[in-house]
């Protein structure tokens, strides 16, 4: 069963999202008035090198005042394909050139609450190009071995949805 929108209208807007208010139709005939949040596309990847190691972040985030690891993953500009801006954030944010990536999960981490779109790559190949630009995303960058993923998440040190999944897909490959 699908639910119909009958309107939508803007409640606050920046650079960075856009919360809406929905009239929705629920299948029943009731309304709802439902909130969203609109906001752009991300792409990101997961690295691994010839050693069983993947590439990760060790970042705290504000909002949950909670720290943990993460793959490298931002915003697509406009204009630039899901796969150059993965390339991009991953040497941005870490100092390493992935490559070649191939395609590795598209998820929608809230798609009750969020548009929020993660295109998610995958590369065994990467090259140091120099310390790593964007210097505020992370504590430090760590390669750490694949094969603990599922112990850091236990541990919850890994508990970022996109990440999770992410490194979970590339254990299974």
């Amino acid at each position: 069963m699908q639910w119909k929108v009958n309107s939508e209208r803007s409640l606050y807007r920046d650079q960075w999202v856009d919360v809406r208010s929905a009239d929705i139709e629920l299948p029943d005939g009731r309304h709802l008035d439902h909130r969203l949040i609109q906001t752009y596309a991300s792409a990101g990847a997961v690295v691994v090198n010839d050693s069983g190691r993947v590439l990760l972040l060790w970042r705290h985030r504000f909002i949950t005042n909670t720290w943990g690891y993460e793959i490298p993953l931002g915003r697509i500009r406009v204009g630039e394909a899901p796969i150059e801006a993965a390339t991009r954030e991953v040497e941005e944010e870490t100092g390493w050139r992935p490559g070649p990536l191939s395609s590795l999960l598209y998820v929608q981490p809230s798609a009750g609450l969020t548009t929020s779109q993660h295109h998610v790559f995958h590369a065994t190949k990467s090259t140091y190009v120099g310390p790593a630009v964007d210097t505020i995303e992370s504590e430090y960058v760590e390669w750490v071995p694949l094969a603990r993923v599922p112990e850091l998440i236990g541990k919850g040190q890994i508990v970022s949805g996109t990440t999770v999944a992410a490194l979970l897909m590339a254990l299974s490959r």
